[in-house]
């Protein structure tokens, strides 16, 4: 793994008292690797995991050609395109069950969603479409009814799902990297296939800090505020698909904080903390940081944030350590070896999430396998003038909704300060205002990181 000022004299401009957020990411993104374990899951188990490796198709899908819908299947080549057609019904083919027989020039089928389509037959049009005239033997309601379907309603081919349509054998139905969502674990199951390859689940491990911070169950005290971080991390974290190690707070003494940084790095892939980290803040936390590996104190060009702290906690350097070591699982063969990778956050509620939205999480899912690249920004339009110089890049709590016309319009929640935790609940999205971008008029268009998914 590159030292941090390696990764930093990589990148142009890099100045860690006045980062963009482009740079940021950039930074992230050479700093972190995957986690290399996999395992074999179960489909019901597989939601939310990274696939180790491809899927390759055992069978195709459909395995062969069936209707798209409930109707009668006949010879497409008998459409005329100046009259309608009379065809004689001569048997109904369910699905699941191959029809026997065959169909002659002038006959059809009747034929249900998903039923195989006989030889020679190459075109389904739906029952609705047609009209039908009442059987000739009244003990048999398919043989010897007719059914009449007007000129242009269907052409050749209309209706037929084909073999391998959805997939063929052989082929990749999902590739390594790929997140696995409901949809796939449906496109899974349509093959057949009982389980997964997937990358073992990124250990993150969170806590707190600052003497001013009470948990849940204190009784209150002045000047002290409930922590409301540790809760909202959990949830970004548990969402991502992580397996949250939970620290609680620390208060701002030394050997606490030292303790619970060893015990984290030894404990997972990634620590996440918040406070601690602006300026001015206790020097001794980041001397201690300093002392158990390699990190770096930055100030980025961003509004809410900019103070984050970023680097690497070795786990050789406390490896020699009985107690540490004492209560590690035997399950992580790697915890011993390598390093954690430390994001340090602001203490504010609001910048917490924004920071984390905007760099933690596309690093966490690198770290997971995943090959996906961030999510598009939506485009909406700004129902309000809103002020804005370049050199930093701004995120503003909107709400995007539907406006008159049909297009997306985005309005902010009032308020941005940086402690204002409701702002978040009542937001859908974070309106982005680019490093390099100015004010904003009403009516202009704005990029919208939305929250559907990740919040």
């Amino acid at each position: 793994m590159k030292t941090l000022d390696q990764i930093a004299a990589e990148l142009a401009g890099y100045d860690p008292q006045a980062l963009s957020a482009e740079t940021v990411n950039a930074f992230l993104s050479k700093l972190v690797e995957p986690v290399t374990q996999t395992q074999e899951v179960g489909v019901f188990q597989a939601l939310g995991r990274v696939l180790a490796a491809d899927i390759v198709s055992p069978i195709s899908v459909p395995p062969h050609d069936n209707s798209a819908m409930d109707g009668y299947a006949f010879d497409g080549k008998q459409l005329k395109s100046d009259g309608g057609l009379s065809l004689k019904v001569v048997g109904t083919a369910l699905a699941g069950k191959a029809w026997i027989g065959s169909v002659q020039s002038g006959e059809c089928l009747k034929i249900m969603t998903g039923a195989v389509m006989p030889p020679g037959l190459d075109t389904v049009v739906p029952q609705e479409f047609v009209t039908p005239s009442p059987p000739t033997d009244a003990t048999n309601t398919d043989a010897n009814q007719y059914i009449t379907l007007p000129a242009g309603i269907v052409q050749l081919g209309d209706n037929r799902r084909h073999r391998g349509e959805d997939l063929m054998q052989g082929q990749p139905a999902l590739r390594k990297g790929e997140l696995l969502t409901p949809a796939a674990l449906g496109l899974v199951a349509s093959l057949g296939i009982q389980t997964v390859p997937v990358r073992r689940t990124l250990r993150v491990a969170y806590f707190s800090t600052g003497n001013e911070i009470l948990s849940l169950g204190e009784p209150p005290r002045e000047g002290a505020v409930y922590d409301s971080n540790r809760y909202t991390v959990f949830g970004l974290l548990t969402r991502l698909g992580c397996e949250v190690i939970d620290l609680g707070v620390v208060r701002d003494e030394p050997d606490a904080l030292r303790a619970t940084f060893e015990q984290a790095a030894l404990q997972a892939d990634a620590i996440i903390t918040s406070g601690g980290v602006s300026v001015g803040e206790a020097d001794y936390t980041k001397a201690m940081m300093k002392q158990l590996g390699d990190v770096a104190f930055w100030r980025i060009a961003m509004r809410p944030g900019r103070p984050m702290a970023v680097g690497q906690l070795f786990r050789d350097k406390l490896a020699s350590n009985p107690r540490l070591i004492s209560g590690v699982s035997a399950d992580y063969d790697s915890k011993t070896t390598g390093s954690a990778i430390l994001f340090g956050l602001p203490g504010n509620p609001v910048a917490v999430m924004v920071t984390f939205l905007a760099f933690v999480r596309p690093a966490l899912l690198k770290m997971m396998g995943c090959s996906a690249s961030a999510p598009p920004m939506l485009k909406a339009h700004s129902s309000e003038p809103i002020r804005k110089k370049p050199g930093r890049t701004e995120y503003q709590r909107g709400i995007v909704s539907t406006a008159p016309d049909g297009s997306l319009q985005v309005s902010t929640t009032g308020n941005q300060g940086s402690g204002v935790l409701s702002s978040m609940v009542q937001a859908n999205g974070l309106i982005v205002l680019h490093h390099a971008q100015g004010n904003v008029a009403a009516g202009d268009e704005v990029d919208v990181m939305m929250f559907d998914g990740m919040i």
